[in-house]
C-alpha cells in the first residue's frame, strides 16, 4: 500500500514539474556567449533601434492617412436596423389608434456617392500620397543611421580590443627588458640604474593596460546598449576590419568633381522635406475648397414591418378586406398582415456654406503658413546636407592620407625598435634608445589601428551624406573571444 502511494506521488510530481523542466531547457543560459558579427549587429540595430521603430510607426500612420483621404472620394454604403416595442403611445391615444404600432422592425440602407467637392479630394489624396512617400524615405534614413551607429560602435569595440593587445605587448616587452637588465647587471655589463629604469618603465606600462581593458569593457557595454542586449551577457565579436581592403574599396569614391547641391538633393532626408513642403502646399488647395459647394448623389431604401405579435412575414400585404382575422371595424379602416413594406428614394444633395468667411480664411491662412514653414525647412535641410557632404569629403581625404602615412610609420617604428634592441644587446646602444624606440612603436601601432577605423567611418559618413547605401566594411572572420575579438588589422 505504501509503495503504491509513493509511486503515485512520484508520478504526480513528474507531471507537475515536467513543463517547468522543459521551459528551463528551452531558456538560453546566461553564461552562453553570443557570437556577434558586424553584419548581425547592423541587422539587429536596424530592426530594434528606437529611431527605426518610430519611423516605421510614422510610415504606418501615413498609410492610414492616405486610406482616409481616398475614402472621401469613394462611395459609401451604410446599413441600419432595429426593433422597437411600444408599450404606450400618446399620439395613438390622443389622435387615432392607427398611430399605434406595438412591434416595429426596420432595416434600411443609404448609398452616397460624392460628385463634386471643389477639388478637396484631389488635393487631399495628393498630399497624403506625398506624406506617405516622405515617411518611407524617413524610415529608410532612420534604418541607415541605425546601421551606421551599429557599425561605429562595433568598430570602436574591436579598436578598443586591439589597443588592449598593443598595451599588453608593450608590457611584455618592458618585462622582458627588466629581465634582460637584471641578467646584464649580474654579468657586470649594466649598472643598477639601468635595472631601476627598466622596472619603472614596466610599472608605468601596467596602468595603461588596465585603462585599455576598462575602455574595452565600456565600448562593449555601449555596443550592447545600442543593440538592446543584456548588459551582463557575454558577447564575442567575430569580425575584424581589413584596413588594406578598406583602402582598395575607397578607390571607387571619385568625389573630386562632385556637384554638392545635386548630391544634396539626392539625400533621403532632403527628398522627404521636399515632399512634405509640396504636401503642405496641397493642403492650401484643400482649405480653399471650402469656398465651393459639394454635390453628392444618394439612394436610400429599406423595409419596415409592424406585426401585432410574433415575427413579421417576409412580404407585407394590405387590404380593406378581412386579412388574417383583421376586420375593418377594428378602427384602422384597413387591414395588413404585419409583414415588411419597402421604402425607396433617390436624389442629389447640394451643400454650400455661403457665409463662414472667417473660418475659411483662417484655415487658408493656417495652411499657407504651414506651407511656408515646410519650404523653409526644406531649404534648411538642403543647405545642411550640402555642408555635410563637403565636410565628409574633406574628412575622407584627411583620413585616407593619414592612414597611408600611419601604415608606413608603423612598419618603420617596428624596424627601429628591432634595431635599437639589437644595438642594446651588443652594447652599442643605451637603454634610453630602446625605451624611445618602444614608445615610438607603441604610438605608431595605436595610430595605425585608429587610422583604419577612421578611414572606414569617413567613407561610411560620405556614403550616407551622398544618399548612397552604406556598405559594410571589408572584414574577415577571426577567432572569437568572450569579451572582444582578435587583432584589428591583418
Amino acid at each position: 500500500m505504501l509503495r503504491r502511494i509513493l509511486s503515485r506521488a512520484a508520478l504526480g510530481a513528474a507531471l507537475l514539474y515536467s513543463p517547468l523542466l522543459a521551459a528551463a531547457q528551452d531558456t538560453p543560459q546566461r553564461g552562453d556567449t553570443l557570437s556577434l558579427s558586424i553584419e548581425d549587429a547592423v541587422t539587429r540595430a536596424q530592426r530594434l533601434s528606437d529611431a527605426a521603430r518610430s519611423a516605421r510607426a510614422q510610415a504606418d500612420v501615413a498609410d492610414a492617412q492616405l486610406d482616409l483621404a481616398r475614402a472621401t472620394a469613394l462611395p459609401s454604403l451604410r446599413v441600419t436596423g432595429g426593433y422597437t416595442h411600444t408599450y404606450a403611445s400618446a399620439r395613438a391615444a390622443a389622435v387615432s389608434s392607427q398611430f399605434l404600432q406595438t412591434n416595429s422592425y426596420t432595416l434600411g440602407g443609404t448609398f452616397n456617392q460624392p460628385l463634386f467637392q471643389g477639388g478637396r479630394e484631389v488635393f487631399g489624396i495628393r498630399a497624403a500620397s506625398r506624406l506617405r512617400a516622405a515617411a518611407r524615405l524617413t524610415e529608410a534614413d532612420a534604418r541607415t543611421v541605425a546601421g551606421l551607429d551599429a557599425q561605429r560602435a562595433y568598430l570602436l569595440a574591436i579598436l578598443a580590443d586591439r589597443l588592449v593587445d598593443i598595451q599588453r605587448s608593450n608590457l611584455q616587452l618592458a618585462s622582458n627588458r627588466v629581465t634582460q637588465a637584471e641578467q646584464l647587471q649580474s654579468g657586470g655589463r649594466a649598472a643598477r640604474y639601468d635595472v631601476l629604469r627598466a622596472r619603472v618603465e614596466r610599472a608605468n606600462a601596467e596602468p595603461l593596460v588596465l585603462q585599455s581593458e576598462s575602455d574595452r569593457e565600456i565600448a562593449l557595454l555601449q555596443l550592447k546598449q545600442l543593440l538592446k542586449l543584456p548588459l551582463d551577457e557575454p558577447v564575442a565579436l567575430t569580425s575584424r576590419l581589413d584596413g588594406a581592403a578598406v583602402g582598395a574599396t575607397l578607390a571607387s569614391y571619385a568625389v573630386d568633381t562632385l556637384d554638392v547641391m545635386l548630391a544634396a538633393d539626392a539625400r533621403p532626408s532632403v527628398r522627404a522635406a521636399l515632399l512634405t513642403a509640396r504636401a503642405r502646399r496641397d493642403a492650401v488647395g484643400v482649405s480653399r475648397a471650402d469656398f465651393l459647394p459639394t454635390v453628392s448623389a444618394f439612394v436610400t431604401g429599406g423595409v419596415s414591418a409592424f406585426p401585432v405579435a410574433g415575427l413579421p412575414p417576409l412580404h407585407g400585404q394590405r387590404d380593406t378586406a378581412n386579412v388574417n382575422g383583421c376586420a375593418p371595424a377594428s378602427g384602422r379602416g384597413f387591414c395588413y398582415n404585419g409583414g415588411f413594406f419597402k421604402d425607396l428614394a433617390a436624389g442629389v444633395q447640394l451643400t454650400w456654406n455661403v457665409f463662414d468667411i472667417f473660418r475659411v480664411h483662417g484655415n487658408i491662412d493656417l495652411a499657407q503658413a504651414q506651407a511656408n514653414l515646410a519650404e523653409i525647412e526644406y531649404d534648411r535641410q538642403r543647405q545642411a546636407a550640402a555642408l555635410e557632404i563637403a565636410r565628409a569629403r574633406a574628412e575622407l581625404t584627411r583620413a585616407r592620407s593619414f592612414f597611408q602615412a600611419r601604415q608606413q610609420a608603423s612598419s618603420e617604428a617596428q624596424e627601429t625598435f628591432r634595431l635599437a634592441s639589437l644595438r642594446y644587446d651588443r652594447g652599442l646602444g643605451t637603454q634610453l634608445d630602446v625605451s624611445d624606440a618602444q614608445l615610438a612603436q607603441l604610438t605608431a601601432e595605436t595610430n595605425e589601428a585608429r587610422a583604419a577605423v577612421d578611414l572606414y567611418l569617413a567613407s561610411a559618413e560620405l556614403a550616407y551624406s551622398l544618399g548612397r547605401p552604406v556598405p559594410l566594411p571589408p572584414s574577415a572572420p577571426s577567432p572569437a573571444r568572450a569579451t572582444s575579438t582578435s587583432s584589428l588589422l591583418p
